[in-house]
């Protein structure tokens, strides 16, 4: 059996003027105490979904490997042949 003791944590906190303001009218308008008001907004704050992180431009960074004397490229498909063999297909 898996067993939770809820502790408060007791932490000094310091809220912009604005931020307090608000805190204090939504406490009274739900009529709850300013200490579970601003768990509240917490909790629905650090349960937001955040974007992914995207990813850097990719780029290709091409090297010249030469080409094997005889291979033509603008025929595919007898280069896959001579590449791959005939049973390619």
């Amino acid at each position: 059996m898996l067993s939770y003791q809820h502790q408060d944590v007791r932490t000094t906190l310091t809220l912009d003027e604005d931020v307090a303001a608000k805190l204090k009218t939504e406490a009274r308008k739900a009529g709850r105490p300013f200490k579970e008001t601003v768990n509240a907004y917490l909790r629905a704050g650090l349960n937001l979904k955040r974007p992914a992180k995207t990813a850097g431009a990719f780029r290709v960074r091409p090297h010249d490997m030469g080409l094997r004397p005889g291979v033509n490229l603008d025929k595919i498909s007898t280069l896959l042949d001579d590449v791959e063999g005939p049973e390619h297909r």
